[in-house]
């Protein structure tokens, strides 16, 4: 089968909906791959020179790469070199049938192609939904400013919270910025075609990374607010709830988040240690919060003496979380990921699932990643009516 030819689906939640998916990187194209997974037909504009992240490799897959796979499966890439005004015509006359626009374009960008200001696009086109992603948005101390998911989470605060109890910071591992964006940016689609379907017009979403980073600094943002105490990294503990910790068993490292008195119990009664629960140092989870290092001497003593699968199989089966550490290749090879259809291995298309599982109307992947400038507009078309 041709990585082109669309792959077989249903009728997914957003079917007819029309984007213009003119991002670049990781958080537009990601919210266009979210609409498209459930039945938007997306256009992905890209330019001469293709999105740069299809050279984010190796490994590469059909001449790009699998980082540029993940979030550009069902669409299909149309090559327009926005720098020329005939070629930015045609962006504005795709405008014209589109529900919505994604785009990314830096606001001197708009500005040299004579767009005055961002609210342009939805007075020149009153029905369209804008979506703009930025990295601090478009005015204030940091306005205009580029946004790179490091740097934002660096300027969010997120770097400084997450690392080893006395450590340094340390970036997370997935760009967990741009994603969140991708996200939000997805959602603030829906909620503007909602209102639209409401008072029958568009409107502009201005969605930055660094909002989204800010917003997803919970609990510790929060906890500075009403304390005034500044947060440090803690490891694998959790600040506001003990015990949650990573503790080595006498085979492997085993997770174990307990959020109530009633779990911890249950915990201390499989451990074997059920003085613990009526130790008034630890009869509640404030109470263990405070004496949390007392605790931690107790539980890992305890924890040294199990074995790390059967017991943690043990305190699931009860209820109690807990949780292996695996590695990515045991995350896509486990029989719970392929049960819910979370790594994909199909014909022209191997990636990860889509999260999202609506009973009457799954979302589907219908199209393969696009090769670059993989449909050619046709003169005096609907683009949408093409292919």
């Amino acid at each position: 089968m041709s990585v082109e030819s669309p792959l077989p689906s249903g009728q997914g939640a957003l079917a007819g909906l029309k984007v213009v998916d003119a991002a670049r990187v990781l958080a537009g194209p990601f919210a266009g791959q979210i609409l498209g997974d459930h039945g938007a037909d997306v256009l992905k504009i890209e330019s001469p020179e293709g999105d740069e992240c299809r050279g984010f490799g190796p490994p590469f897959v059909n001449g790009h790469s699998a980082y540029f796979n993940a979030v550009n499966r069902n669409k299909r890439s149309v090559v327009l070199d926005l720098g020329k005004a005939q070629e930015r015509d045609r962006l504005y006359s795709m405008l014209e049938t589109a529900d919505v626009l994604l785009e990314n374009f830096k606001l001197s960008t708009l500005q040299s192609w004579g767009i005055p200001n961002v609210q342009w696009f939805t007075e020149r086109y009153p029905r369209l939904i804008h979506c703009r992603i930025t990295g601090f948005g478009d005015t204030g101390p940091y306005g205009g400013l580029p946004g790179y998911d490091a740097a934002v989470q660096a300027m969010a605060g997120l770097l400084s919270i997450n690392g080893d109890q006395g450590g340094e910071p340390v970036r997370i591992g997935v760009p967990i910025v741009d994603l969140t964006t991708g996200m939000n940016a997805a959602m603030a689609v829906l909620l503007a075609l909602q209102a639209r379907a409401r008072t029958g017009r568009g409107q502009m979403a201005d969605v930055s990374l660094f909002d989204c980073a800010v917003s997803v600094a919970h609990p510790f943002l929060s906890n500075y607010l009403h304390s005034g105490k500044v947060p440090v990294p803690t490891g694998n503990r959790h600040v506001n709830i003990v015990p949650y910790n990573v503790y080595q068993t006498a085979s492997f490292p085993l997770f174990v988040a307990v959020a109530n008195d009633r779990l911890f119990a249950k915990l201390c009664a499989h451990l074997q240690t059920p003085h613990l629960p009526t130790d008034p140092r630890f009869a509640t989870n404030k109470l263990r919060v405070e004496n949390r290092e007392a605790l931690e001497v107790e539980l890992s003593r305890a924890f040294a003496q199990v074995d790390g699968d059967a017991f943690g199989k043990q305190l699931l089966a009860d209820g109690v979380p807990a949780a292996p550490i695996l590695d990515i290749a045991s995350v896509a090879a486990s029989e719970h990921a392929q049960y819910r259809q979370m790594v994909v291995r199909q014909p022209g298309y191997v990636g990860p699932g889509i999260p999202i599982k609506l009973s009457d109307t799954p979302g589907s992947i219908r199209r393969a990643t696009p090769t670059l400038g993989s449909m050619t507009l046709e003169p005096n078309a609907d683009p949408f009516d093409q292919g």
